[in-house]
């Protein structure tokens, strides 16, 4: 399985949720998958998706998940320490760990060597930390959002795209409508 076919599996499950969404290409596919106003995409700051979504859960009290990849938190280390110390039991960290930065042409990560990101999050302090294999994401992403205890899902999968337009939807219409979104309860 490639990151679309997780997105895919969890769109639905994802619905109900305030959703933050990695740059690039996993924000692209999510967009092309299921467009919802609950799903906030990020358009040019990687390695902030799962900052912005611990604030996001901080301030409300509405489930909060955050699709992020292996080479963004890569780039953000700091935010695991952060999460760990700033706990939100509303917050899920799902980390897309396809072991490259797949939305500038697959580069191999050092999550796809020897740093395993699940290791590193439970080093920062994480508690709730849980790896699964890709066609698990879907009932791991359910069990976590059932346990309403900060999570960080780190699910492996394989390194690939699939071709998707470019989001057209301009960045501050993306904000007002998640924005509504977020008021209006999700």
């Amino acid at each position: 399985m490639i990151r679309y076919d997780i997105l895919t599996e969890i769109a639905p499950i994802l619905r109900d949720h305030l959703v933050i969404c990695n740059i690039g290409i996993p924000s692209q596919e999510l967009h092309a998958i299921d467009d919802q106003p609950s799903n906030f995409y990020m358009l040019g700051t990687m390695g902030l998706a799962s900052s912005i979504g611990l604030g996001l859960a901080l301030a409300q009290p509405k489930p909060v998940i955050v699709i992020d990849g292996d080479g963004s938190v890569l780039t953000n280390l700091g935010t695991l320490p952060t999460i760990a110390n700033n706990v939100a039991d509303n917050y899920i960290l799902l980390i897309v760990d396809n072991g490259s930065y797949g939305s500038t042409g697959d580069q191999p990560t050092y999550a796809g060597r020897k740093t395993s990101l699940a290791a590193m999050a439970r080093a920062a302090g994480c508690e709730r930390v849980i790896e699964c294999a890709a066609e698990d994401t879907g009932r791991v992403l359910t069990e976590a959002l059932e346990a309403r205890q900060m999570t960080v899902i780190v699910a492996k999968c394989d390194s690939g795209n699939r071709k998707m337009p470019v989001i057209t939807m301009d960045p501050v219409v993306i904000r007002d409508r998640f924005m509504k979104a977020v008021a209006a309860g999700g």
